[in-house]
């Protein structure tokens, strides 16, 4: 008798030391930042744009982590399934991440917008740096979105 059975893959959990965590997303905030800074008031202006980059940098990697360890074990292993469902938590996570930015700046520096942004435009802002971290994975020949082993 033969069995037919649907293999799942066994997903490995993301695991990276916090010490590497910090200096990845820390390096890409004080870079990020000092790129904004140089178009946007003067470098004065740096340690307030790094901190409101590392929403995406940082808690980015934890709505990544999320994702992969959390989401990822529980869904089909379809590959449609998970690309869907990998793109609507960064959907949702952008517009988190967005939020925090917006209540940091507001905090820090009394931000407040005229006419704010659309409350959509952080989800699709973070799908696309998703999209270009990713293709950076795969570009050096690391598993990620793209070859759907990460």
């Amino acid at each position: 008798m033969v069995k037919l059975f649907r293999m799942t893959p066994q997903w490995q959990p993301y695991r990276e030391p916090l010490r590497t965590t910090l200096l990845r997303t820390g390096t890409i905030a004080i870079v990020v930042g000092a790129a904004i800074a140089g178009f946007r008031g003067g470098l004065v202006r740096w340690p307030f744009y790094t901190l409101l980059v590392l929403w995406p940098s940082f808690g980015g990697h934890w709505v990544e982590v999320w994702f992969l360890n959390w989401l990822r074990p529980r869904l089909p292993s379809a590959r449609s399934v998970q690309v869907a469902a990998r793109v609507a938590v960064w959907f949702v996570g952008g517009i988190v991440l967005a939020l925090g930015m917006r209540l940091t700046a507001t905090a820090l520096a009394g931000f407040r917008p005229r006419h704010g942004p659309a409350w959509w435009i952080g989800g699709v802002a973070f799908i696309g740096i998703e999209l270009v971290a990713h293709l950076g994975m795969r570009l050096l020949g690391r598993p990620g979105f793209y070859d759907g082993r990460g």
